[in-house]
């Protein structure tokens, strides 16, 4: 890396680590997933009678696990959709810097008389 975008990154890291330390520092917020809200909105909507359809079968014991679960389903997914962006990159370039298109139909159709 050029020594200019090592500074840009640097910077860009120091200023979100300033920001994460003066809101965490100056406000009294709980983290908490959209779920329960959306929860309370309906039981304002229908005045509590809101009662869930399905119970899940297993709920972690804690928010954290329940975090680390959320984490590790989106590091899978992203991990699966970067292997077929650079397969098809990678497959792309082999195409390109060899000419190579797949079987040709003519060839198939010699072997297969």
């Amino acid at each position: 890396m050029s020594r200019k975008l090592e500074l840009i990154v640097l910077a860009i890291l120091l200023i979100f680590a300033i920001q994460f330390i003066y809101m965490s520092s100056t406000t009294d917020a709980e983290y908490g997933g959209a779920d329960g809200e959306a929860e309370n909105v309906i039981n304002e909507i229908t005045g509590g009678t809101y009662e869930p359809n399905a119970e899940p079968f297993w709920e972690p014991p804690s928010g954290e696990i329940e975090s680390l679960l959320f984490g590790l389903q989106a590091a899978i997914g992203a991990g699966i959709i970067g292997y077929f962006f650079g397969y098809y990159k990678a497959k792309k370039n082999y195409e390109n810097e060899l000419g190579y298109k797949g079987k040709n139909k003519s060839e198939g159709d010699k072997h297969s008389l």
